[in-house]
């Protein structure tokens, strides 16, 4: 079975998603196609790199992801495949896998090449298809693209360690469905930082002190049942590993969430500091 995933920033309104699907089966009939996310914040790179890395390692190896988000090729941003951790990311070279490949490097990146191979109208969308199922089918890196060795790098949103080593400042990439704030401040860069010293997790003037192992570790005493620790704010490291503030059980429908109730937005610094 292959395996195409999709992640785009296209919504569920359009037709296109829809139309995505039918061009791959047209392609590639056998084609397992899964979504994982068509509702990024338009454009937004950061996100769309946050859940993939939070998604990937579900799928077998193998698995072709298509991300189209800022997909459109231009002077600036070209069209690339990923080949990392055993699994392929087609993408515009904007950020997005720079960001993921932070982790792990990167165990082939080629430049996709085929466009003039394709038919006069054929859309970014038609290469990344096109590319897919090449993959999918089991076809060569090297039949689609030139081997390159950089991608390019992001510049902004990204987790600075203080020069004394008493501060690591990340910022605010995604706010889920419960309405949780993850940042980019990853478990791996804590536990390089932390090195036995307390610390506090500062943002818009307030501070949590301690990083819980779950969400409801928040229950802390026996004397009190969980429905009295609702409406506190938590932060633990999430399943993604990355530093997550959260307002237990907290309902952005009804009484808010930690985005809305501690005022965290997008982009929004979050730094942890620490004492010796």
């Amino acid at each position: 079975m292959s395996i195409i995933t999709l992640t785009t920033d296209y919504g569920l309104k359009d037709h296109f998603v829809g139309a995505l699907k039918g061009k791959i089966l047209s392609e590639y009939s056998d084609a397992s196609i899964i979504d994982i996310s068509h509702y990024i914040d338009p454009f937004n790179t950061a996100e769309a790199s946050y859940i993939i890395s939070a998604s990937y390692n579900s799928f077998p190896k193998g698995t072709v992801h298509i991300i189209g988000v800022d997909l459109e090729s231009n002077k600036e941003n070209q069209h690339i495949v990923m080949q990392w951790n055993d699994h392929f990311f087609i993408a515009s070279d904007n950020g997005i896998l720079s960001m993921l490949s932070q982790k792990i490097i990167p165990q082939k990146i080629v430049a996709i090449t085929i466009h003039d191979r394709l038919h006069n109208e054929a859309t970014d969308l038609d290469v990344f298809v096109k590319v897919a199922c090449h993959v999918a089918k089991g076809g060569a890196l090297s039949v689609i693209g030139k081997e390159i060795s950089n991608l390019k790098q992001v510049t902004d949103l990204q987790v600075i360690l203080s020069e004394d080593g008493s501060e690591l400042k990340g910022n605010v990439i995604y706010i889920d469905h419960f309405g949780n704030v993850v940042t980019n401040i990853s478990k791996k860069q804590f536990l390089e930082c932390v090195k036995g010293r307390s610390y506090k997790i500062v943002f818009k003037a307030q501070t949590i002190k301690t990083i819980l192992p779950y969400y409801s570790a928040i229950a802390s005493s026996d004397k009190y049942p969980i429905k009295y620790y609702e409406g506190e704010k938590l932060a633990i490291f999430n399943e993604a590993g990355f530093l997550e503030i959260a307002v237990f059980r907290s309902n952005p429908l009804t009484v808010g969430s930690a985005s809305s109730l501690l005022g965290l937005n997008y982009r929004d610094v979050v730094s942890i500091q620490f004492k010796s």
